[in-house]
């Protein structure tokens, strides 16, 4: 059964399981690609690379899609590995979704890019020429969106891809509890991270946030005030994000 919350203008929908969940944000999701190529021709879509985006993704893959009117972007990637590594968000992405779509076009960030600032400028110039319809996000353990770390976010940033040159330690932690690396040594001490005003420029913020070790951020992003110390409560600003959790996410809600 749907339950609903609300903080400021981000509507927060609680399902029992993460599969409800994510069967629930992909029929909402479907609908909004499909009313935006039936509006323009395509659908640009950025997608988050993390386990909490698997079930609306499978669950997408099944919906009555035209897939070859759309566009793929993601929002970030480590420096100093290909997209052929085991652990590149791209791969995941590739791997786990985006390969079995006849897609459009896919552009991935290049993590090996010789020139870094002139890889964000390329992969800037490209969101431009294809504005975002709909953003699929996660939020971090320490609250971040995409590699927005508390310490480097800004809601106003002038550019739309930056470096986050220093990955803290409790985001870095979170890439091993999740099975991209063995030990926090071995995760990249720096990415590309497209930036706030790229995340929610796009009409449509769906954002999935299930299981029990996001129970604390999603009682911040919920319950604090909005605040840089917790990067993605912004989406409480959003003018249409939606929030899909599970009850092991919601375990802290004092509503």
């Amino acid at each position: 059964m749907e339950r609903k919350i609300r903080a400021d203008n981000l509507n927060v929908l609680c399902y029992a399981t993460r599969e409800e969940m994510g069967l629930a944000a992909a029929k909402v999701a479907a609908a909004d690609i499909r009313n935006a190529y039936e509006t323009k021709g395509e659908a640009n879509l950025i997608f988050a690379s993390s386990p909490s985006q698997r079930d609306v993704l499978h669950a997408l893959q099944k919906e009555d899609v035209d897939w070859s009117k759309v566009n793929a972007f993601h929002m970030d990637e480590y420096i100093g590995i290909s997209i052929e590594h085991p652990s590149s968000f791209a791969n995941y992405l590739r791997e786990g979704f985006l390969k079995y779509l006849p897609l459009k076009n896919i552009f991935y960030l290049d993590g090996l890019a010789e020139d870094i600032p002139v890889e964000c400028e390329r992969y800037a110039e490209l969101l431009v020429r294809y504005p975002t319809d709909i953003t699929f996000a996660g939020i971090g353990e320490n609250g971040h969106m995409a590699f927005n770390d508390p310490y480097i976010a800004d809601f106003f940033e002038p550019c739309l891809v930056k470096v986050n040159p220093c990955l803290d330690d409790a985001c870095r932690m979170q890439q091993v509890r999740d099975g991209w690396f063995d030990t926090i040594d071995s995760v990249p001490d720096s990415a590309l991270t497209l930036t706030f005003p790229a995340l929610l420029r796009a009409p449509r913020l769906i954002i999935t946030v299930p299981s029990v070790t996001k129970k604390e951020i999603v009682q911040k992003v919920l319950e604090l005030p909005v605040s840089l110390d917790v990067p993605a409560s912004c989406a409480r600003l959003h003018r249409n994000a939606v929030m899909y959790i599970d009850d092991d996410a919601a375990t802290l809600l004092r509503r």
